[in-house]
C-alpha cells in the first residue's frame, strides 16, 4: 500500500496549503477588519477575491479529480458510510459557497457601519470554517475509507495521473488544466450545481 500512502500524503499536502491560506485571510478578518466601523470597497473586494480563489482551488483539487472518481468505481460511493460522509462534504461546500455569496454581496453594496462590518466579518468566519470542517472530515473519515476499498492497481492509476496532472501544470503553467478522466468529468459537473451566483 505505499502507493495509497503516497497518494494520501500527496493529498494532505494540498489541504495544508488550502487550510494555510484560509488560516490567513481569517485572521486578517479577525484581527483587522472587525475591529473596524466601515470598510473601504478595496478591503472588501480584497478578501472576496481572495475567497473565490480559495472557493474554485478546493473545488479543483487532485482529490475531486482523481481520488473521488476512484471511490465511486470500487463501489463505495453505495455502501455506508461512504454516500452520507460524500452527501455531508458536499454540504459543506455548499455553505462555503453561500457564505461567500453573501460575502460578496455585501461588498458589492457599502459596508460603512458596524452591523454591515460584522455581516461581512461573520460571512467570511462561515467560509472559513466551512471549508477548515471539510478538509478535517475528508482526511479522518474519507482517506480511511479510501484506503480500505480502492485496490493497489487502482491506487497506481490515480497516483499515474496526479503525476500527469502536476507535469501538465508545470510545463503548461497559467494555461486551463487538462481535463479529468470522464469520472472526473462527471465529479465537475455535480460540482457545477453549487451556489455560484457570486461568480455573476
Amino acid at each position: 500500500m505505499l502507493t495509497a500512502t503516497y497518494t494520501l500524503v500527496a493529498l494532505s499536502v494540498e489541504q495544508t496549503n488550502l487550510r494555510v491560506s484560509l488560516h490567513a485571510v481569517q485572521q486578517l478578518v479577525q484581527k483587522s477588519y472587525a475591529r473596524q466601523s466601515a470598510l473601504t470597497e478595496g478591503q472588501a473586494d480584497y478578501v472576496c477575491d481572495t475567497l473565490r480563489r480559495l472557493y474554485e482551488s478546493c473545488q479543483g483539487r487532485k482529490l475531486d479529480r482523481f481520488l473521488l472518481p476512484a471511490l465511486r468505481r470500487a463501489g463505495a460511493v453505495a455502501n455506508a458510510p461512504a454516500e452520507p460522509l460524500l452527501c455531508e462534504l458536499d454540504m459543506l461546500s455548499r455553505s462555503a459557497a453561500e457564505a461567500l455569496g453573501t460575502a460578496c454581496r455585501l461588498a458589492a453594496g457599502s459596508i460603512a457601519s458596524e452591523d454591515d462590518v460584522d455581516a461581512f466579518c461573520l460571512a467570511v468566519e462561515r467560509f472559513c470554517v466551512a471549508l477548515e470542517l471539510r478538509f478535517d472530515r475528508e482526511e479522518r473519515e474519507l482517506f480511511p475509507i479510501a484506503r480500505g476499498v480502492i485496490a493497489g492497481d487502482a491506487w497506481f492509476a490515480v497516483a499515474n495521473q496526479m503525476l500527469a496532472y502536476d507535469a501538465y501544470r508545470e510545463e503548461h503553467r497559467g494555461r486551463v488544466p487538462p481535463p479529468a478522466s470522464r469520472a472526473g468529468r462527471g465529479e465537475a459537473a455535480h460540482r457545477q450545481g453549487l451556489p455560484v451566483s457570486y461568480l455573476h
